[in-house]
């Protein structure tokens, strides 16, 4: 008689968190952190630039930009080729490209030249994150599967602060060519690792029906399996296919409105990180700070956010989501304010830039809020084209950063006017947890939900089934 069919995600919920899974996220955190290393670069070249090529600070836009609107384009078609191919061929294919692009990016020889590599960078960047987001997802339990998406998503920011510091050593000694030159090697080196030792979703695997065998040896990494060799394997509340449209998925099956609120969340948010990211450290110097001050002030930003994204994973896993990151938001906006009311004081900019990145920690964890949300035939999709459409808020924040200071507005202008995308961040991903509570004859759609059971069987509402 054969074993009953294992149920995949049941077998990940029901074992502990192995060591193969922690080497998983370990290698997704690399990716993330090697990706917000290179992302946060150009705002600590810009000065130099501006001094060696002899450039205005809005002539920097389309540089400032090009990687954002290559990393869109990037998301765009990555997250329907991994929901065809797979997450990891994706992964691999695109830290190399942006690991090799940034590496010609150090030898830019003009402002279009340096454009130019900055977008094929970008191209790689886009297709990086949605990915290892998804396949993080698709590895962790239920239980933990926020916090630990998130502690994966931690090398972002990481990464991100990191370059501030790493910036204020190696531009003074070796110029702004040796962060790109940096910024290139590191993934190289990565993508060589990635392709010997990260798995394919096992939970992919499972619904395009891939061999038993295949499905069964990753699992035993995590945990003992019964040793008959008619094993089979599903995934519950899932139908294996592959004629469904990701695309077309994105907008049906309930997930319409869900997808709206979530592009205009992401949208706002990459507004705010992007101007900050791009153009504090310029904003600063400006005031009258020196720039390894204002380096520094940079950095805690993103070491806020590394923080502030560890906390929201936690409660995102045991509270209503749209509760947690629509409060974040109003926090981001508040410290915000006070960063355009406080212009001069370094010691309380690092402070509130600290508070300010930690609120902001909410940007981060909308990839996740985002995985959870799509079903498995349509996530990477789902990701990704949030990645894409929140990617074009991006460069308008990158880009708005020099053109605002060129008009001549004040650093308390530019900042009390930042915090309206904040707000508006805040307002739709509260909209969207007020449509899937009460629209009528339908409930929430998956997990994204999970933390607000007590309110939901208060309200008599019934869970649906999860992906």
């Amino acid at each position: 008689m054969n074993p009953p069919p294992i149920d995949v995600q049941q077998f990940l919920d029901e074992n502990r968190f192995s060591p193969y899974q922690w080497l998983i996220l370990f290698l997704c955190f690399l990716v993330v952190a090697v990706d917000g290393l290179d992302t946060a670069a150009m705002g600590f070249i810009a000065p130099s630039l501006v001094t060696e090529w002899d450039v205005s600070k809005a002539a920097l836009a389309p540089v400032m930009s090009a990687a954002l609107f290559g990393l869109a384009i990037g998301a765009l078609t990555a997250g329907p080729l991994a929901d065809k191919h797979g997450r990891k061929v994706v992964i691999v294919a695109s830290v190399l490209v942006f690991g090799v692009a940034s590496a010609l990016s150090a030898g830019a020889w003009s402002l279009w030249s340096l454009t130019a590599f900055r977008f094929i960078t970008g191209l790689g960047l886009g297709a990086a994150m949605p990915n290892t987001v998804t396949l993080m997802t698709e590895y962790a339990p239920r239980r933990k599967r926020a916090l630990l998406s998130t502690l994966m998503f931690c090398g972002f920011a990481l990464g991100s602060a990191s370059t501030g510091f790493v910036a204020s050593s190696v531009i003074p000694m070796f110029g702004w060519r040796s962060l790109l030159g940096l910024g290139g090697l590191l993934p190289v080196t990565l993508a060589a690792v990635l392709m010997l030792t990260l798995p394919e979703s096992v939970r992919f695997l499972t619904w395009r029906a891939a061999s038993s065998a295949e499905i069964a040896r990753i699992l035993r990494k995590i945990a003992p399996l019964p040793a008959e060799e008619t094993l089979t394997f599903h995934l519950s509340g899932e139908a294996g296919g592959h004629s469904r449209s990701s695309i077309r998925s994105l907008f049906s099956e309930g997930n319409a409105a869900g997808t709206w609120f979530l592009w205009i969340t992401f949208f706002m948010g990459l507004i705010v990180v992007y101007l900050l990211t791009s153009w504090l450290p310029t904003l600063m110097k400006e005031s009258g700070v020196p720039m390894p001050q204002a380096a520094v002030v940079t950095g805690m930003f993103m070491f806020g956010s590394m923080f502030g994204t560890i906390l929201m994973g936690w409660l995102i896993d045991r509270f209503s989501t749209y509760v947690v990151v629509s409060i974040s938001y109003g926090c981001a906006a508040v410290s915000i304010i006070s960063i355009g009311l406080n212009p001069g004081d370094v010691s309380l900019l690092r402070v509130l830039v600290f508070t300010t990145g930690f609120a902001m920690g909410a940007t981060t964890t909308m990839p996740i809020v985002a995985a959870q949300f799509y079903q498995i035939h349509c996530r990477a999709t789902g990701v990704s084209w949030m990645l894409g459409m929140g990617r074009f808020g991006g460069i308008l924040g990158a880009s708005m950063g020099g053109i605002l200071m060129t008009l001549g507005l004040s650093f308390r202008a530019i900042f009390l006017g930042l915090a309206i995308p904040a707000i508006l961040a805040a307002c739709a991903m509260g909209l969207m947890g007020v449509y899937y509570y009460f629209r009528k004859g339908n409930e929430p759609l998956s997990e994204v939900f999970e933390g607000g059971d007590k309110v939901r069987k208060a309200l008599g509402l019934q869970s649906k089934v999860p992906y």
